[in-house]
């Protein structure tokens, strides 16, 4: 048995550049590792959802059921998505002791500023904008802060290089727990 890391926190704040560079590490040590990174298996798995809480539970609860599944086969995986919702998030967790919460914490005005894709930009853009982006996590849909978070990492306050530590020796921790 390994673990499942279910990484949340908005976007930009580093999901899914922590989960590659922690996987990096985890494979150079010899371990099995995948990352189900959220916009990866959205245009695959999940095409079919939309971006309603419903369809957002949905789609946490196929890229759980497939984290599940690679961990109970020894595989280390770190589910990289925004899961916006506790209710997800404890559903996933109720499914197996092997499921572990990292939230990643960074304030939304410090992801406003970075805005690597553009899309804070896109849905700020006022109503009625053509180029506006709508159903947009933390700006005009909810994101709910996760209420018992396993570890959280403050992603604007530390190099990426100390969040990915700290997350490898979570893991590590976990594995010889399970």
């Amino acid at each position: 048995m390994m673990v499942l890391i279910q990484l949340t926190g908005l976007s930009g704040a580093g999901k899914s550049t922590l989960a590659f560079a922690a996987q990096k590490h985890l494979v150079a040590l010899g371990y099995k590792v995948e990352v189900i990174d959220g916009d990866e298996y959205r245009l695959h798995l999940c095409k079919d959802l939309g971006f309603s809480k419903a369809d957002r539970i949905e789609n946490i609860r196929r890229l759980g059921f497939v984290g599940l599944t690679l961990a109970k086969h020894g595989v280390i995986c770190i589910l990289a998505a925004i899961n916006p919702y506790e209710e997800a998030r404890q559903l996933l967790q109720s499914k197996s002791p092997m499921v572990k919460t990292v939230a990643l914490a960074c304030p939304l005005q410090v992801l406003i500023q970075r805005d690597v894709k553009g899309l804070y930009k896109r849905a700020l853009l006022e109503d009625g904008h053509p180029d506006r982006l709508e159903h947009f996590t933390g700006i005009s849909d909810p994101y709910e802060v996760p209420q018992d978070a396993d570890l959280v990492l403050n992603t604007h306050d530390e190099s990426i290089d100390a969040s990915v530590q700290k997350l490898i020796a979570f893991i590590h921790i976990q594995r010889q727990t399970s």
